[in-house]
């Protein structure tokens, strides 16, 4: 058959049996096949022999004899034709599949044919539509996501352009993706001034060393006359020509910012109250010390007396002088309890200063417990206020009690210094340390206790402890004690941080 069709040169049926490409022969005056390529049996499952028995319809039975009869018509009319059409062919077991055609006449002078040759339509259309199921997940994804998906490109010469923005850039800019795009300048427009170079540097920080881009700051909406807080999150790619391209996320946490600032101005109103307590308590302590010393001490003194003069007047009666003794005695022990009892709510020495306080405290620590304690200090004193005085004293006090309770040691160095801006006092023992699980005992109320005396003062506390080494408690209050404000325009808390 092949040979009726004139084609007689063996290159040209090795080209046809190894192309991609389906190819079809088909008799201009039988309207069968006549030939087909390895690549067609191969796909229809059929042999030569009973494909020369069919025609086209009998592959593709959708087209119909009158639209068949029509391309045939068109051909022998115009030779030059070449028409393209999509057929969905039947194989021998029954399965279909979808072939794009390209139809036209060849005149040869002993057997004038119909040439089809089909390309399978099958993986591109498994490809189109597994890539158009891809995009439905990604839009569906995407338009979930509470907030705005965003692709950035920078140029090299620094121009910034969007290449992709989700629809929810108009719930959060108030620009729509296409505005934006047009126009990328408007995107730095909203981000407020005291911000914006912030933006900046993290981007250029994130391009240089391809790290996350991670930048939180506030935005106006001149449209809606509201500023708002948001967050960008994007994972940078270095592309050639320093060129660089963030793929991340825009979100709105405005609602999570006010409520981080009504924290802060909750726990700065918790520690103002605190401090407040913690005041009024060392002013209590303070009258109630003095009323014990000036009212019992003197009213002591006077019964002390009173009792010199009975016990002169007793003579040689050894039963009233032995009363009278012990009455001495009693009055005696009761004036050392309360210069103790007024020493422990007030001690007098801070009157001579903090350094000359802890000095004291330290003395008797050494007479309590029998450690070794040493107090080093290169200034007479501080220079802090009397509370302020009172407040970190009372944090050494607390300290030394915690070391006398849990820690086991046996020496404790002891350092108060001052700098510019600091009164540093260090506290180091050679103990047993502190597990991390010690630290988050609900019942520690000693270590809370400190660390709010500190807060109390604006001051740092650093804690470095580990099993077995000791433990190093670090107290910094600044010379002159900054007190927490509000900026009514920012809503955020000034002053030290931690």
């Amino acid at each position: 058959m092949i040979s009726r069709v004139g084609i007689d040169r063996n290159w040209l049926l090795a080209v046809l049996d190894n192309a991609l490409d389906e190819v079809y022969f088909v008799d201009c005056t039988t309207g069968r096949f006549c030939y087909a390529n390895q690549t067609a049996l191969d796909n229809l499952q059929y042999g030569l022999p009973e494909l020369e028995g069919m025609t086209p319809l009998d592959l593709a039975p959708e087209l119909g004899g009158q639209t068949w009869d029509g391309f045939m018509h068109a051909l022998d009319r115009d030779h030059q034709a070449v028409l393209h059409y999509e057929a969905r062919q039947h194989r021998r077991d029954g399965t279909v599949y979808p072939l794009a055609l390209r139809l036209f006449r060849c005149p040869a002078a002993e057997l004038p044919v119909y040439i089809a040759i089909g390309n399978d339509q099958s993986a591109a259309r498994a490809t189109a539509s597994a890539l158009q199921q891809s995009e439905s997940r990604y839009q569906a994804i995407v338009s979930n996501i509470p907030g705005l998906v965003f692709q950035c490109h920078r140029q090299a010469n620094g121009e910034i352009t969007f290449p992709y923005l989700s629809e929810r850039s108009s719930d959060l800019l108030g620009v729509e993706p296409q505005v934006l795009q047009a126009s990328p300048a408007l995107f730095f427009d909203l981000v407020m001034a005291d911000d914006l170079q912030g933006l900046l540097r993290a981007m250029e920080i994130s391009a240089r060393t391809a790290s996350t881009l991670n930048w939180q700051g506030k935005i106006w909406i001149a449209n809606w006359q509201d500023v708002k807080w948001i967050s960008i999150r994007a994972t940078p790619h270095c592309l050639p020509g320093d060129e660089t391209r963030w793929d991340g996320v825009i979100t709105n946490i405005t609602q999570t910012k006010h409520e981080e600032m009504e924290i802060k101005r909750s726990h700065a109103q918790m520690a103002e109250l605190s401090a407040h307590i913690q005041s009024l308590k060392e002013q209590e302590r303070a009258q109630i010390a003095r009323e014990i010393h000036d009212d019992l001490g003197g009213n002591l003194t006077a019964i002390k007396m009173a009792l010199a003069l009975v016990k002169r007047r007793c003579g040689a009666d050894a039963a009233s002088l032995e009363k009278v003794g012990y009455a001495e005695h009693l009055v005696d022990r009761t004036i050392e309890s309360i210069h103790r009892i007024a020493g422990d709510l007030r001690p007098s020495v801070l009157d001579f200063g903090l350094v000359a306080a802890i000095e004291w405290q330290a003395r008797e620590f050494e007479r309590l417990t029998g450690m070794v304690c040493h107090v080093s200090s290169e200034q007479e004193d501080v220079g802090l206020g009397s509370e302020a005085s009172t407040a970190l004293f009372r944090i050494f006090q607390e300290a030394l009690t915690n070391i006398g309770k849990h820690a086991q040691a046996t020496q404790v160095d002891v350092e108060l210094h001052l700098d510019e801006t600091w009164v540093w006092l260090e506290i180091v023992d050679n103990g047993r340390g502190m597990q991390q699980s010690d630290r988050l005992k609900p019942d520690s109320f000693g270590l809370r206790g400190m660390m709010e005396r500190v807060d109390s003062l604006h001051g740092l506390f650093d804690i470095e402890s580990s099993p077995g080494i000791g433990t190093h408690l670090s107290i910094r209050v600044p010379v002159e004690p900054q007190i927490f404000r509000n900026d009514d325009k920012t809503g955020q808390d000034q002053g030290i941080y931690r």
